[in-house]
């Protein structure tokens, strides 16, 4: 998968070779009675209880069990993403919502790859990680004392994990520089600037730019790759273990 499980080819038998890649993580699993009571909660229509009215709903799915129904999908996806960037549930939890077969399906379970990516606003598209949490990392934290480091900037929902699923209903951009090319697209409605200070600047089509839905951004491309694509020091040369 895409920057989870980056494939190469071997050199003698057929076939592939699949390295993890740098920052991706495997799921231990989490329970989920704590999300199947939210769901009660926030008003789920039980099996049980569903009408014929209710058969053009949602149908919230846990771990593939169907658990019932629910009228109003789109804030309960937002609710449960927000309760992840704010800790309050497992960061492993993953939300997929899919729009054409009516479905909201919510995993728990363990064995699934997830990676990290920004998150980006999408009120103003901008990052939601400022300068102020690059200068805390290392400093401790007032209320416990450790010192703040990548869990912080998860719990804090700057960082969020994806896996294979939900990122088919994400939208990702390479770098922040294509956020900001996006802003100045909208500012200048839609008109794209041709002249460049710089005569070997990349033009981009203006299909790749024109989103205002940017929802994460890359941490940076070279973490689609595995360890042994990354430590290849230039594109035509062997791998640096065959040079020891």
């Amino acid at each position: 998968h895409w920057a989870c499980l980056p494939a190469e080819t071997p050199k003698q038998a057929c076939g592939l070779v699949k390295n993890l890649s740098l920052m991706a993580t495997v799921t231990v699993g989490t329970p989920s009675a704590p999300i199947v009571e939210f769901l009660e909660e926030f008003g789920l229509d039980s099996l049980v209880d569903m009408q014929l009215a209710h058969a053009k709903a949602t149908k919230i799915f846990v771990n593939g069990v169907w658990m019932g129904t629910h009228d109003d999908p789109g804030q309960l996806v937002d609710t449960l993403r927000d309760l992840r960037r704010k800790d309050d549930i497992s960061h492993e939890v993953s939300v997929v919502r899919d729009i054409r077969e009516r479905e909201l399906r919510i995993y728990t379970d363990a064995s699934r790859v997830l990676r990290p990516v920004f998150i980006v606003n999408p009120h103003d598209m901008t990052l939601f990680i400022k300068k102020r949490h690059v200068d805390m990392i290392g400093q401790p934290v007032p209320d416990t004392g450790e010192e703040f480091g990548w869990t912080h900037l998860v719990q804090e929902g700057v960082i969020e994990y994806l896996d294979a699923e939900e990122e088919e209903s994400a939208l990702i951009c390479m770098s922040p520089t294509d956020l900001e090319q996006s802003r100045e697209y909208q500012a200048r409605n839609g008109q794209i600037s041709l002249h460049s200070a710089d005569p070997s600047a990349r033009l981009k089509s203006p299909h790749y730019i024109s989103p205002n839905t940017w929802t994460h951004c890359e941490i940076h491309p070279a973490m689609v790759l595995g360890i042994c694509a990354s430590i290849i020091p230039f594109p035509d040369h062997n791998q640096s273990p065959r040079n020891v």
